[in-house]
């Protein structure tokens, strides 16, 4: 089987993403916002901002003066539009590769869960630091594919068992930025100073396998979109090889954890 290992990327629903990756962004979050020390008060730029996980806990924790969210997907915007509610947040369609934004306007540039979807990561990065004010924070993070995004690897190992092409779709073997040098090397190629990188670590506890399993189906994503393209037979062997492998509690449960690797540096006078 030939795969290509961009088709799979689809990124359009944003209920279908908050039940398989969103839900466990939001966990992510909020050790981010805090790490990043942001004074009150601020302006911030969430980039690629997907259905609000990162504004939402802006707004809740860094006690902002204005929060904007920009992602590329119209139903991503029209869904954190629909989820969060407050006076402070906003949210509009847009490029992270080419922010319609002006120059040096937000104290805080962040960024969840989106640079290794980008064609140009360097060019995402060049323009958050653009739309960042001088001594202003620009910040990321995204998943550590290779390694301790458990549901993903659990997921892609079981495929590359049953189809040795599927390795080309994984992201672990796809996103060599999602590792904590690749990151620190992209924010100071960018002129960024006081890079520093850490790890952050969540629990993605599930109620059971259907829990972990359904939201694969929903098409969100690599990992979900190569899923819904097998047949159904193929699909089924898919499901029974993953579920023999995974952790299975007494109760049904199945306890895992999630690992992102974050960055960030600030904007130079």
């Amino acid at each position: 089987m030939t795969t290509n290992s961009s088709r799979h990327d689809t990124w359009s629903s944003g209920d279908a993403y908050e039940r398989y990756i969103g839900r466990w962004s939001r966990l992510i979050a909020p050790e981010f916002i805090r790490w990043l020390a942001v004074p009150e008060d601020s302006q911030w730029l969430d980039v690629g901002c997907g259905t609000g996980a990162l504004s939402q806990t802006i707004a809740d924790l860094a006690k902002p003066k204005k929060v904007k969210g920009i992602d590329r997907s119209e139903d991503y915007v029209k869904s954190a539009q629909s989820r969060i509610n407050s006076p402070k947040a906003e949210f509009q369609a847009g490029d992270a590769q080419a922010l319609p934004v002006d120059s040096e306007m937000y104290d805080a540039v962040i960024s969840g869960l989106v640079l290794n979807f980008v064609p140009q990561p360097h060019q995402m990065i060049a323009e958050m630091t653009r739309a960042a004010r001088r001594n202003g924070v620009v910040g990321v993070y995204v998943w550590d594919y290779a390694g301790e995004m458990q549901l993903l690897r659990h997921f892609w190992d079981a495929a590359a068992a049953l189809d040795p092409d599927a390795q080309h779709l994984d992201e672990g073997s796809r996103f060599s930025i999602c590792q904590p040098d690749a990151l620190a090397s992209l924010f100071q190629d960018s002129g960024l100073m006081d890079v520093e990188t850490r790890p952050i670590d969540v629990s993605t506890n599930f109620d059971d396998f259907d829990d972990y399993w359904m939201p694969f189906l929903g098409g969100q994503g690599p990992a979900a979109g190569y899923a819904m393209s097998l047949s159904e037979q193929r699909r089924a062997q898919l499901r029974d090889r993953i579920y023999a492998n995974l952790p299975v509690a007494e109760d049904g449960s199945i306890p895992l954890m999630a690992r992102a690797w974050a960055v960030k540096g600030i904007k130079p006078e």
